[in-house]
């Protein structure tokens, strides 16, 4: 089972960062927005033209990246309950300073240098192309290289997409979740380095990121109109 995230407190965020996290639900809103009015949504337009919608294949082909953020997604889908998820990563080049992998990435094949990403979280969607909910995975089903939970919540800012392929709303979209749900996020992120260490203490003999019966690390549920309204109370307290 995914390790629980606790309840966010936003009201014991500042004001300033509160703002900011409205700032980018009003971004959110305004991207489901100017696409609804063309009947399209996040999840349509990066399956546009791209042939047959197959269980494990990346949409768009090729994934998504920016040159100068070195921001990376894809989506596909292969989980029960959801119409599929999208996968948001950094590479090493746009990492803040002082990232780097954890120890135990010494000799193992895992990517190295500008190809060794760190997978953020990934956002599930509906068929209506609506988010669900987030959650975050073991090191195999990314075939990432894993870096601290501290260095990973340090990357969040630093995801962005700033170009128009395959569609701009939709990474001016998945740019500004990042942003509304940074906190939601952060204790992702915590929760999965706890079920890491919790599965190295209990399965001692085996490897805990290759470990394939160990996949979804945590997980929450989301609503951005429920997220929006907490940043509203907060915020007048």
């Amino acid at each position: 089972m995914p390790s629980s995230v606790p309840p966010i407190d936003l009201s014991a965020l500042s004001e300033d960062d509160l703002r900011t996290l409205q700032s980018a639900g009003y971004e959110v809103a305004e991207c489901v927005r100017v696409l609804r009015k063309a009947n399209l949504n996040v999840v349509g337009e990066v399956l546009k033209g791209q042939g047959k919608f197959v269980r494990l294949t990346h949409f768009p082909q090729g994934d998504v990246y920016d040159r100068e953020t070195h921001a990376q997604y894809y989506y596909h889908a292969h989980r029960n309950g959801e119409h599929g998820h999208f996968h948001l990563f950094l590479r090493a080049s746009g990492m803040p300073p002082g990232c780097a992998p954890v120890p135990e990435a010494s000799g193992r094949g895992w990517p190295k240098g500008d190809q060794a990403l760190s997978h953020l979280v990934a956002i599930s969607m509906d068929r209506f192309g609506k988010p669900t909910g987030m959650f975050t995975t073991n090191r195999w089903v990314t075939a990432e290289t894993w870096y601290p939970g501290k260095d990973v919540v340090r990357m969040l800012p630093h995801f962005a997409i700033d170009h128009a392929f395959p569609s701009w709303p939709t990474n001016r979209w998945l740019t500004a979740m990042v942003c509304l749900f940074r906190p939601q996020i952060e204790g992702l992120v915590k929760a999965r380095d706890a079920a890491l260490a919790a599965r190295r203490k209990a399965f001692s003999d085996r490897d805990v990121f290759e470990d394939r019966e160990f996949e979804v690390l945590s997980e929450i549920d989301i609503d951005v109109e429920a997220q929006m309204t907490a940043i509203e109370q907060a915020l007048a307290r």
